[in-house]
């Protein structure tokens, strides 16, 4: 039970942080970090979305494995999103980290609500 728990998590990471690094790559880092910004808001939506199908149905335990702490967990990046704030914060750019950590959060939490919603009520 807990090698396939395992093996549902690493699986999910690793398509987690491979779509993470290809956004990266499609989305370009330069004067803000739209990609590290795009993914955690589309990772909030779908940890939204898989909770609500978790909680719809008591057989989904390996799919939020996978789901949630696989490939959400790899494809999230809020350990590069404070490393970001820290260094904007080093190099003075004071309110561009405050935007950066309150557009983040804002609507971050608000995509997790709004995927959790859509896919209860369905």
């Amino acid at each position: 039970m807990i090698a396939k728990n395992i093996l549902l998590v690493a699986f999910g990471g690793m398509l987690g942080s491979v779509g993470r690094y290809l956004c990266a790559v499609i989305i370009k880092h330069e004067s803000f970090p739209y990609a590290t910004l795009t993914v955690n808001i589309v990772g909030s939506f779908l940890i939204g979305c898989t909770m609500a199908l978790a909680t719809k149905h008591d057989n989904w335990g390996d799919w939020r494995l996978f789901l949630a702490t696989g490939i959400c967990g790899g494809f999230t990046t809020f350990s590069s999103f404070s490393w970001e704030c820290i260094n904007m914060l080093q190099h003075q750019k004071y309110l561009q980290a405050i935007m950066y950590v309150l557009v983040s959060l804002l609507i971050g939490f608000t995509a997790t609500i709004m995927g959790y919603w859509l896919l209860k009520q369905s």
